[in-house]
């Protein structure tokens, strides 16, 4: 297959490199702060062990964990009129570099791509983690929009097991294997 014949289906399952999960963050209560850790347990079908969406009614459908893109923060912060915005400020679960979230969504039903988290943890992207209201009284007024096409995304939890700040994070097709 020549690369310049724009096939898009090899082109969604390629990708540059190898991510790393960058920091994992729980929010045990509703309008608790969260809670950076080092590690949390991701309970397959479920969401993440110590995360308050594991004992709500998602827990179960497709937003168990939410991911952002540690280099969407930069831009945000821009849009927002801040220097900087940090990640904990933007009630996401996982901050992930390197590795294109947005593109780790399934284009072909036939065809699934994983995010493979360390040796154990595999989830499947579900959709865009859109932000939510509270963003206005976070970053300030046009914060909500500072973060639209920015807020990271939804996954299901595929397979379950331990995850670490400082994973590799891959992107795999269908059945295991690494892209």
């Amino acid at each position: 297959m020549s690369w310049g014949s724009g096939d898009l289906r090899a082109l969604s399952r390629s990708f540059a490199g190898v991510g790393r999960l960058d920091a994992v963050w729980l929010r045990p209560a509703r309008g608790a702060p969260r809670r950076g850790v080092a590690e949390a347990a991701a309970i397959a079908g479920r969401g993440l062990d110590g995360d308050r969406a594991l004992a709500s009614k998602s827990a179960g459908g497709k937003r168990q964990v939410t991911l952002i893109q540690a280099e969407h923060l930069p831009v945000i912060a821009a849009l927002a009129g801040h220097g900087e915005v940090r990640a904990e400020q933007l009630r996401r679960n996982l901050v992930v570099s390197g590795v294109n979230l947005l593109a780790a969504r399934t284009l072909f039903a036939d065809q699934p791509l994983h995010l493979a988290i360390g040796a154990e943890v595999l989830l499947e992207v579900s959709g865009p983690c859109e932000p939510c209201s509270r963003m206005e009284a976070t970053l300030g007024p046009g914060g909500y929009n500072a973060m639209r096409g920015h807020g990271g995304v939804t996954a299901r939890v595929l397979r379950g097991g331990v995850l670490r700040a400082g994973d590799a994070v891959r992107v795999e097709v269908g059945s295991g294997r690494t892209v």
